[in-house]
């Protein structure tokens, strides 16, 4: 038996020697690495319907999350926007989105847009009180998005947006700033005859800011006075960096039969605290009118497919979305926008 034990241990110390097992899956090492991971989020509804595979397909001020670029393609005969939008996230969780795009001249267009997530009220618990009963609290988190965008060629657009962000937790808060920056390029490959909806390529780089972390009376810790004259110390939290994110998309629409018409629409995100992965959604439309919409997530963990609607009459949009994740719930997002 001794013998036996020692073979095992022998065995097992030549394996977890190999350079296979003393490599850490990125997976592991990048996860909980940055702050504000909230503004990760897929926002915008027919974002949502295609996966957020949005960095080439976007349009509007809906759509500055993936790429500040998409905020240039207003319709030609319109000149401004405004769009709602509510999200019902998983486990009581809501998020918000309210937005207003304007064309300041034929190349140059301005854009607001204001990001807000509710966790819905918990309860306080202590080491004396885990059960509660000490009041409730909630979580909020904040982005307001300034975006710019310029028509450079008939081929070349970019786009670039700065951000204030918040983040409340009960009596702790952090607060920042961050950019966007994005180009959205047509290739001219596989045009049609009309030399028109060709390869669309779109680039985007998010959250690029300071570190940030946390302060606020909810880090204060009363102690004796021998301790601190006050009795009171502030804990000083660790500074984290912002969940810088890489966005590539492809966008075609491939298919152009009178009324009816189909686009696909493919993207590659790499975070800096996540694996790459990968999303493809598609967009049927009949007459710029009605729209069905699907996508999925490839390599990711939790998120796997989506799918949606929306109907467009007289400058007035509705959309609607429902996002699978796996293990976990199902989430249902809705969209009102308005083009004038």
């Amino acid at each position: 038996m001794f013998r036996k034990l020692i073979l095992l241990v022998s065995i097992c110390s030549v394996i977890l020697s190999q350079d296979g097992y003393r490599e850490i899956p990125d997976v592991v090492t990048k996860v909980a690495t940055s702050a504000a991971n909230w503004l990760k989020l897929e926002t915008g509804t027919r974002a949502i319907a295609m996966s957020g595979a949005h960095t080439a397909s976007g349009q509007g001020i809906s759509s500055v999350a993936y790429n500040p670029a998409s905020i240039t393609f207003l319709p030609e005969n319109k000149n401004q926007e405004v769009y709602f939008s509510k999200s019902n996230y998983l486990v009581d969780i809501s998020h918000n989105v309210l937005g207003y795009a304007r064309k300041l001249s034929r190349a140059d267009y301005l854009g607001l847009q204001l990001f807000y997530l509710d966790s819905g009220e918990m309860d306080i618990t202590t080491a004396e009180y885990p059960d509660g009963g000490q009041g409730t609290f909630s979580v909020q988190q904040l982005c307001f998005r300034l975006s710019y965008g310029r028509i450079i060629t008939n081929r070349l657009r970019i786009g670039g947006t700065f951000k204030m962000i918040r983040e409340d937790i009960h009596t702790s808060y952090m607060q920042s700033y961050a950019f966007d920056i994005g180009s959205n390029f047509d290739t001219g490959i596989l045009t049609n005859s009309n030399g028109d909806n060709g390869v669309i390529l779109g680039m985007s780089v998010s959250n690029f800011g300071p570190e940030v972390s946390f302060e606020g009376a909810g880090l204060d810790q009363v102690v004796d006075t021998d301790v601190s004259v006050d009795g009171q110390l502030r804990k000083i939290t660790e500074s984290f960096s912002l969940p810088l994110m890489f966005r590539l998309g492809i966008y075609k629409k491939v298919v152009e039969l009178g009324r009816h018409s189909l686009l696909v629409s493919t993207d590659m995100i790499n975070s800096m605290d996540y694996t790459t992965y990968m999303a493809a959604g598609i967009e049927y439309s009949f007459g710029e009118f009605a729209y069905l919409r699907a996508g999925t997530h490839l390599l990711h963990d939790t998120a796997r497919f989506s799918c949606g609607a929306g109907l467009k009459y007289r400058g007035f949009v509705i959309d609607y979305a429902l996002s699978n994740f796996s293990v976990l719930q199902n989430t249902h997002q809705f969209a009102l926008g308005y083009e004038f």
